[in-house]
C-alpha cells in the first residue's frame, strides 16, 4: 500500500562545507571539501546543487551564493570522533559523548593474538594507510602465505583486506564477525571487510565492502519511528552502521550510480515511510584518496540523480541531504576532516531560507519527529520543522 507521506533521508559521505568550530582539535582548520574542491578544479557545474543553495553555506566558485527553492544552513557535530558511525549516529540523533579507541600506531597484539586464535587466519600489516596503498605494498606477500591484510586510519576502523582468489567473499565476513567480538573490547568504531581482486601491481577493491558497527548504545530515529508503527528502508550502508533490527527492509548499493538508480525506481512506488540513503562514492573513492578531480565527477553524478529524485516528490514528501563528516581531497591527508556538514530540507513549494550554522547532527532527527508528528526524544536536537512549512 503506497504511503500517504515520506521522508528521505539522504547522507551524500564526506561532502563537508567548512572546518568546524572545533577543527583546531583534529588538525583541520583550512579543511572544507566543497569549497577546496572547487578551487582546485572549478568552476563547478551543478545545476541541481545550486539551487538547492549550497553555495550559500561556503564560498563554492560556480555555484550562486542564494537561496532558491530549499531550507538551508550547516551542522556542526557535538559527537566526539569524527567518522562515519558517529556522524551517522547523530544525525539520527545519538550523540557519542564517548570517543571510539585509534589506534594509529596499530592494534595491540592482545586484540590481535585473540582474532588470529579464534578466526584461524594470521594477518600482516597492522598500521595506519590508505587501503589502496596497503594492498598494493603487501598484496604479493598476501597471495603467496593468505596472511590477510589489516590496517587502520583516522577513524576507529579495523579494516580487513583480503584477495577473493585468497579467501571467499564468505568466509572474510565471518572473519570480520569474529574481529567485531572482539573489538567490542577496545572500543572500536566499525569492522570492515574490504575485498578486492585483480592482477599484482593492479588491485581493485569491490563493492562487497561490509562494514560491521557497533550496535548503538541509544535510541536513535529509526527505533523511534519504528516504534510508532512507520516503516524504515535502508539503502547503501545504513543497516551496517545501525543494524537491522530496526530497518524493515534494505539494499546494499555498488556505487553511487547504483544506489540513486535502485532509490529512485523504489519511489514509482513508495511503501515505507522514512527512507535513509547512504551515497559513499565520494568518500570512498575520491576523498581518501586525495582526488578532486574525481571527486567532482562523483558531484556531477549526483547532481543528476538529486534532480531525478526531486522530480518524483510528492507535496507532502520531505527530503533532507546532509553529510556525515568532511573528507577534503586536497588537504594532503587521507583521513576523514572535522567540518561542518550541509542541511538542505526541499518540499515542492517550499519558501527559500538560510537558518545559518546549528549546533547537533541532531537537529535532523528532532525535525524528522515533527514531520511525524511523534514525540522528540531528542535532547541534543532543535527542530528546523516550523522553517520548512509552506508559508
Amino acid at each position: 500500500m503506497t504511503v500517504s507521506k515520506k521522508c528521505i533521508l539522504l547522507v551524500i559521505d564526506s561532502l563537508g562545507v567548512g572546518a568546524a568550530p572545533d577543527a583546531a582539535e583534529y588538525g583541520d582548520i583550512n579543511a572544507n571539501t566543497f569549497k577546496n574542491v572547487a578551487k582546485a578544479v572549478g568552476p563547478l557545474v551543478l545545476p541541481t546543487f545550486n539551487k538547492l543553495g549550497f553555495g550559500k553555506m561556503t564560498d563554492i566558485d560556480g555555484l550562486e551564493a542564494k537561496v532558491l527553492e530549499s531550507v538551508v544552513g550547516r551542522l556542526a557535530e557535538k559527537s566526539l570522533g569524527n567518522d562515519s558511525t558517529t556522524g551517522h549516529w547523530e544525525i539520527a540523533g545519538l550523540v557519542t559523548n564517548k570517543a571510539f579507541g585509534l589506534y594509529p600506531d596499530g592494534f595491540p597484539d592482545e586484540l590481535i593474538y585473540e582474532v588470529e586464535d579464534k578466526s584461524g587466519h594470521k594477518f600482516i600489516g597492522n598500521y595506519h594507510a590508505s587501503g589502496t596503498e596497503i594492498i598494493n605494498k603487501l598484496g604479493a606477500e598476501h597471495l603467496n602465505t593468505g596472511a590477510l591484510i589489516l590496517y587502520t586510519s583516522g577513524d576507529s576502523v579495523f579494516q580487513i583486506a583480503a584477495h577473493e582468489d585468497v579467501l571467499h567473499l564468505d568466509e572474510l565476513y565471518k572473519v570480520s564477525e569474529i574481529a567485531r567480538e572482539v573489538c567490542n573490547k577496545f572500543n572500536i568504531g566499525r569492522v570492515i571487510a574490504r575485498p578486492f581482486k585483480g592482477e599484482l601491481g593492479n588491485f581493485i577493491r569491490t563493492y562487497d565492502r561490509k562494514d560491521f558497527g557497533i550496535t548503538p548504545p541509544g535510541k536513535t530515529i529509526l527505533s523511534h519511528l519504528h516504534g510508532h508503527g512507520y516503516k524504515n528502508f535502508g539503502v547503501g550502508k545504513i543497516s551496517d552502521l545501525f543494524g537491522d533490527e530496526f530497518i524493515d527492509e534494505s539494499i546494499h548499493t555498488e556505487g553511487d550510480l547504483d544506489g540513486l538508480t535502485r532509490f529512485q525506481s523504489l519511489l514509482e512506488n513508495p511503501k515505507h515511510d522514512f527512507y535513509f540513503i547512504n551515497l559513499v562514492d565520494l568518500d570512498m573513492i575520491y576523498g581518501h584518496r586525495e582526488d578532486p578531480k574525481g571527486y567532482y565527477e562523483g558531484l556531477k553524478l549526483i547532481d543528476k540523480g538529486l534532480n531525478r529524485i526531486i522530480s518524483k516528490l510528492e507535496d507532502d514528501d520531505l527530503m533532507i541531504i546532509t553529510g556525515d563528516h568532511g573528507t577534503d581531497p586536497t588537504d594532503g591527508k587521507t583521513d576523514h576532516s572535522r567540518e561542518y556538514v550541509p542541511l538542505v530540507a526541499f518540499k515542492n513549494k517550499i519558501k527559500g531560507k538560510y537558518i545559518g550554522d546549528r549546533s547537533s547532527f541532531s537537529d535532523i532527527a528532532s525535525t524528522i519527529c515533527n514531520f511525524f508528528d511523534i514525540p522528540d526524544i531528542f535532547d541534543d536536537g532543535n527542530s528546523f520543522f516550523n522553517d520548512i512549512q509552506n508559508k
